[in-house]
């Protein structure tokens, strides 16, 4: 490579350009972050090598102490973050500083609006990292060579952010990464050694290794006492403490401390909902810091991508977003991780069935819930904007965690027969409290919309008894209530699954009429299912409506409307599902249908009425201009 001294023209990833655009016109208020994010590289690309080392000591070469360095030269205008980490190869150069190697990035930038307050907070979420040296930078050099590689296999990066990037090979003495930030006219306070000086104290007070500022040497003073003191010469001088954060005695750290940490750790431009700090000691030692954003983080829904805190043993990083350490259900905690049990060497492999990963993870799972659940306790608008946030996302959770089912379930939220809008806001606590006496279960109903729930026909006999019903309609919901059965020992059953028996709820008289109804109808359910044939499964006579002509129900032990929905949008073959059709002998048009002696016509009707059906069911036909062939037909006569 070293031969090839050419320089090579590139053009930016389409997304790279985006995000350069929005970040130098969007984040200018906040343009002290730059240093944030490339100081944090610096450490992380130290990090690496660290853990890298572990099993090739060689890489250290004859420059063990790991170190960042900022460069003022004023009279170049320029600021450079050095690391003596892992570095970059050439391939890794072109992988990392010309693309965004992240899944979902072109959904993200669906999502940019133009309003440049409103796209900071996302570009917040996205993660800003090395391109956000852009915001103050004229011009950006990267000069890097990966630790192991020879002198002369070295990397120069350079680019204006203006689209295209060039890239030769180069020389370079030491290991590591040199980014030199040419600083545009607008940004020339960075070149002051005070003002990096705080923002280092700010959000790099935690990092493990030393952050150091160039010190000029002292001129020699004037003659005292006829003495004449020696100048100084220049020197590296440490800036931060080098203690983690993580570390220190809770009593000692401020919150704006834990802010800060978390601001640097989790790129996030808000401060956190809530956080908790937890060292445990017994048969595992570890320590936990995590957090919970106010804010969903860009690829929150996909489940697929990375997600977890930071893993580290005794102090050393081991990686990133050690997804073993937190279930998916809580994918958008943040934080972090130190373990003094598990091995140095340890590996995504070893953590995926150890011990000690999943008495940590346990003990960290319990311990979000627990905020959450105080949070909830103590703060219900506060609590509120969080499940706003992060509820569906929390709905996964009883079935990926049954061991904490019920301490989750104290946690959901829903929407409710109770109030008049749609806001998810009463718990199943809430709901307990005002069942009616003799009320033997929790009701629910699933739909695709609040408002197609509220709207079902087969809430109108709970309507009628003033009985409460939770109204369900995120995508998730169905998978939800098919992993929570019960709720501190109360069945929870959905109101258009089997048979319904409101038990006590139904007084004597009720129930009589009931059996009478049935009796007396029995003779037209086998019209109707002589019609139908096997377009259902069977015909009977409703207890659930008083003011609609049918509903459709599904059987107890076959797949719900919406299971079924869900199974076909994520691409799985389902069975045809037979409703039950359950009609109501006193509504007006059953009557009149029932008078109707031609079997031809009779059978129409009954068409008719399985289809307005699953139509208030499913919102959906699967033969809809038959629908309205016979519909019209119909009316005509």
């Amino acid at each position: 490579m070293a031969e090839a001294r050419h320089i090579e023209k590139h053009g930016f990833q389409t997304e790279v350009k985006q995000l350069l655009h929005l970040m130098i016109h969007s984040l200018y208020s906040n343009k002290e972050i730059f240093l944030r994010e490339l100081v944090s590289n610096a450490s992380d690309a130290a990090d690496k090598l660290r853990f890298k080392a572990l099993s090739d000591n060689t890489l250290y070469g004859d420059d063990a102490e790991l170190r960042v360095r900022l460069l003022i030269d004023k009279d170049a205008n320029t600021l450079t973050i050095s690391d003596n980490g892992i570095g970059m190869s050439y391939d890794e150069v072109m992988n990392n500083l010309g693309t965004i190697a992240k899944s979902g990035t072109a959904e993200f930038f669906s999502q940019l609006s133009g309003d440049q307050a409103k796209d900071s907070q996302l570009i917040g979420q996205f993660g800003v990292g090395f391109y956000s040296a852009f915001i103050v930078a004229d011009q950006v050099t990267v000069r890097t060579r990966a630790a192991g590689a020879a002198t002369d296999e070295a990397v120069e990066w350079q680019s204006a952010g203006d689209g295209e990037f060039t890239i030769k090979s180069c020389e370079k003495a030491q290991r590591g990464t040199d980014i030199i930030v040419k600083l545009r006219d607008d940004s020339l306070e960075f070149l002051d050694d005070f003002r990096l000086r705080g923002i280092i104290n700010k959000y790099s007070e935690h990092i493990s290794i030393p952050v150091q500022l160039w010190k000029d040497p002292e001129p020699e003073s004037s003659e005292e006492d006829g003495k004449k003191t020696e100048a100084k010469p220049g020197e590296w001088e440490t800036v931060n403490s080098g203690k983690a954060l993580w570390t220190r005695d809770k009593s000692d750290i401020s919150d704006e401390e834990y802010k800060d940490f978390y601001q640097s750790i989790a790129h996030d431009f808000d401060e956190p909902l809530l956080w908790s700090h937890n060292k445990v000691e017994g048969t595992t030692e570890y320590t936990s810091l995590l957090y919970i954003p106010k804010r969903a983080p860009w690829d929150l829904w996909n489940r697929d991508q990375q997600h977890g805190v930071k893993l580290y043993v005794k102090r050393v990083f081991i990686m990133d977003d050690a997804e073993q350490l937190m279930p998916t259900y809580l994918r958008f905690v943040k934080g972090l991780i130190d373990s003094n049990d598990l091995p140095l060497n340890v590996s995504r492999e070893i953590l995926q069935d150890n011990k000690i990963t999943r008495a940590m993870r346990n003990g960290s799972t319990k311990k979000v819930l627990q905020m959450l659940t105080k949070l909830a306790k103590d703060d219900a608008e506060q609590y509120q904007q969080f499940w706003d946030t992060f509820g569906a996302v929390l709905k996964e959770g009883p079935a990926e965690d049954n061991a904490n089912r019920e301490r989750i379930a104290e946690l959901l939220r829903f929407a409710s027969t109770h109030n008049d809008d749609s806001k998810q806001s009463v718990s199943l606590d809430d709901y307990k409290e005002r069942m009616k006496d003799g009320q033997k279960a929790i009701y629910y109903i699933v739909a695709d919309s609040y408002e197609a729930a509220k709207h079902n026909p087969a809430l109108e006999i709970f309507r009628k008894k003033g009985v409460e019903v939770l109204l369900l309609s995120d995508r998730i919901d169905e998978w939800l209530m098919s992993h929570l059965p019960e709720f501190k020992e109360l069945p929870i059953q959905s109101v258009t699954r089997g048979d319904l028996d409101l038990g006590e709820l139904d007084d004597a008289e009720e129930k009589q009429a009931q059996e009478k109804a049935e009796a007396d109808f029995a003779d037209q359910l086998k019209r109707f299912k002589d019609a139908l044939g096997d377009k259902v499964k069977k015909v009977r006579v409703t207890h659930r409506l008083t003011e609609s002509p049918a509903c459709i129900i599904t059987d107890e032990h076959d797949m719900s409307t919406q299971m079924v929905k869900l199974m076909e949008a994520a691409g799985q073959k389902v069975p045809d599902t037979k409703y039950i059709l359950e009609v109501n002998p006193e509504h007006a048009l059953v009557k009149q249908m029932v008078a109707v002696e031609d079997a031809e016509q009779f059978g129409e009707w009954a068409e008719l009425l399985l289809d307005q059906a699953t139509l208030a069911e499913r919102g959906s036909l699967k033969d809809p201009a038959g629908f309205v062939s016979r519909l019209n037909k119909l009316i005509l006569r």
